[in-house]
């Protein structure tokens, strides 16, 4: 193949691997968001073994404050700690879901949030803030899980 002929095939092969990356099926979409929103509730039900039924056996959680939780008992036991301190009042409400399909069993989740009732170092009530979660979401026979999760607090 003569090196013109190499880069025609790149040329051409290079939108078709793009666009299989960041297209999926519309029904997993659905699901994943379906449990997008499902994590938003029960983190606002201050339902911490809920929230971890999402995630795989080996999930690894890093909140805002870099706090990192590995395992569904480790993130559970992390979060009810979470639910009886600082968040003890706090609700979420999810602004936004976008969702990038890396593989058909493999896509990344940008979820934004809005958080109030969150409780300060003080003991003050926080002014809502928005978060911006990255969740590596991965499907096996059972359906859906979170595999990896990133939180990072937005600017105002």
């Amino acid at each position: 193949m003569t090196r013109m002929s190499l880069l025609f095939v790149i040329a051409v092969s290079l939108p078709v691997l793009a666009s299989s990356q960041t297209r999926g099926n519309a029904t997993e979409e659905a699901v994943i968001r379906e449990m997008m929103e499902a994590t938003t509730k029960a983190f606002s039900n201050h339902d911490a073994k809920t929230w971890a039924q999402f995630r795989t056996p080996t999930a690894r959680l890093v909140t805002v404050r870099g706090e990192s939780m590995e395992g569904v008992n480790e993130i559970e036991k992390g979060l009810a700690a979470v639910f009886t301190t600082r968040a003890r009042s706090a609700t979420l409400r999810t602004l936004d879901i976008s969702i990038r399909f890396l593989k058909p069993d493999v896509a990344l989740a940008y979820v934004t949030n809005e958080m109030s009732g969150l409780i300060g170092a003080d003991g003050t009530t926080q002014p809502p803030h928005r978060e911006l979660s990255i969740r590596v979401v991965v499907k096996d026979a059972i359906g859906w899980k979170i595999a990896a999760f990133h939180n990072t607090m937005l600017p105002r």
